[in-house]
């Protein structure tokens, strides 16, 4: 009993002396890191002010640096209300109205396959765009004014084969515009054909939308005549057709013919 308790006693001072050890190295260290002269850092000199303009070209790029600002915030608004994204994603929002599977597919899915569809509509107005506005203006061949104009023109070219006479007869006599003067559907302004065509896109989705909505429609009123035949009027309609109407849209690929028809529907 003697020689355990002797060596438990060794094991405890051991234990000891290593704890005493490295609390003596941690108050050295300390203190010699609170001798150390701490270095003198100096902030930069930040002033923000604004100088007068001393020639044209210096005013000008503040006014481009504004316009190129308040354009990006306008990004989401002219990527959906200029482009093929207002059809495609009315047209997918009915398919899932029709179709009764209330939350399936996701919201994000949809609007994610709409943006993936509409980049493949405008692509050939963007490589366009491309070609001729923004290699040119970033390699210094052409003027601001050129680049906007140039960036707009293939733009307009597709809002125009998409929109319908009468909406842009609707806005141009509701902006009281002289008729006269506009000879041509090309020389519509364009804050004239943007509503316009927006107008337009809506209303072609909603053709769309009521075709699509017909075999669903059938499929609902098939099940509820055989419901209430077998006098079953408890049991909701929308309960067994949902999967009738799922395997049909499956069965004639439905996916691909919407989107094939989507894709053909623009000019």
């Amino acid at each position: 009993m003697n020689k355990k308790q002797d060596l438990r006693l060794d094991k405890i001072l051991s234990i000891l002396g290593f704890i005493a050890i490295v609390s003596a190295l941690i108050v050295i260290f300390k203190s010699d890191c609170l001798a150390a002269p701490t270095p003198n850092i100096s902030l930069p000199d930040i002033n923000i002010g604004t100088n007068k303009p001393k020639t044209p070209t210096e005013m000008a790029l503040p006014i481009q640096l504004l316009f190129f600002l308040t354009t990006l915030s306008m990004a989401p608004y002219l990527l959906f209300m200029t482009t093929a994204f207002i059809r495609v994603s009315i047209v997918l929002s009915f398919i899932r109205t029709a179709m009764g599977t209330q939350q399936v597919p996701h919201t994000q899915v949809l609007i994610g396959l709409a943006l993936f569809i509409t980049f493949y509509v405008m692509m050939p107005v963007g490589k366009e765009i491309n070609d001729k506005a923004i290699k040119p203006y970033t390699q210094r061949q052409i003027s601001w004014n050129q680049f906007l104009d140039r960036t707009s023109a293939p733009l307009k070219k597709f809002m125009l084969k998409q929109t319908r006479d009468k909406e842009l007869k609707l806005f141009i006599r509701l902006g009281k515009l002289d008729t006269k003067k506009i000879k041509k559907r090309e020389q519509v302004p364009v804050w004239v054909l943007i509503p316009a065509y927006v107008l337009s896109e809506i209303k072609t989705a909603f053709e769309i939308g009521f075709l699509i909505y017909l075999p669903f429609l059938v499929v609902d009123m098939v099940v509820s005549c055989i419901l209430m035949a077998m006098g079953m009027f408890m049991l909701s309609p929308m309960t067994i057709s949902t999967p009738f109407k799922i395997i049909m849209f499956v069965l004639v690929d439905g996916w691909q013919l919407i989107v094939e028809s989507l894709i053909k529907s623009f000019k």
